[in-house]
């Protein structure tokens, strides 16, 4: 019952307690992210009786602050994150699932990421179901997705100069790989162009907490972000 109930809150539209530029929409189909669930069985354990395992038990991520259980050895890069006031509300939660070691650096989750948005937000859909408490819903976070989050058409309309970017790459050069090697730092390098462009967003909306990438990308334009992400597309 209480699972009808959420999955449809999760569908309606709800206006009142949001913030006008914030619009309460689906966070995705739970059905289909039980399916892609099953990627993250080997580690974590969701539902009744869940306990923690290699990574921490799920119920309740939503709105837990990083490495906010007491029970469980988190690295300390998680631990530093939780000190910086990381969150687990559905924007770090996607930053996250998309590429955990961009957004906490030296993470022991030895897993990828998912790039698809749609699959983040069908498993965030089906994590949504185990943090169903009563703080949560129906119309505050996480169920609202910030508006302010997504880039206007012009902006990923914006089409790079490789050229330049090979410039203004020199800098990030001095830390991230050419050839596509991880040594501790995530490659950039191969990313398709609109995902590289959401993630400098990110930082310089400060979504993602990586201090330093927030200070890079608030220096940069939105034509030098395109230009980045053709340069580094390309390698």
């Amino acid at each position: 019952m209480r699972r009808s109930l959420l999955a449809a809150l999760l569908a309606w539209i709800p206006l009142a307690g949001v913030q006008a530029d914030q619009i309460a929409i689906p966070l995705g189909d739970p059905q289909s992210g039980a399916e892609i669930y099953k990627k993250c069985r080997a580690c974590h354990q969701v539902g009744e009786g869940a306990e923690n395992r290699i990574g921490p038990h799920l119920n309740g991520v939503f709105g837990r602050a990083a490495a906010g259980l007491p029970d469980f050895d988190y690295s300390d890069s998680m631990e530093r994150a939780g000190v910086d006031g990381v969150v687990w509300d559905i924007e770090h939660l996607d930053a996250f699932i998309e590429n955990p070691r961009s957004l906490v650096s030296k993470t022991r989750m030895a897993f990828p990421g998912i790039k698809d948005e749609t699959e983040r937000a069908n498993l965030l859909a089906f994590l949504r179901q185990y943090s169903d408490n009563p703080a949560n819903i129906p119309e505050a976070e996480p169920t609202a997705l910030p508006a302010e989050v997504a880039l206007s058409a012009e902006v990923l309309a914006l089409q790079g100069d490789p050229e330049y970017g090979a410039y203004l790459a020199s800098e990030c050069l001095t830390c991230h790989q050419a050839d596509g090697g991880n040594d501790g730092i995530p490659s950039v390098t191969g990313w398709p162009d609109e995902d590289f462009v959401v993630a400098m967003h990110a930082y310089r909306q400060k979504v993602r907490p990586h201090p330093v990438m927030q200070m890079m990308a608030g220096r940069l334009s939105d034509e030098e972000i395109a230009a980045l992400a053709a340069y580094f597309g390309d390698l």
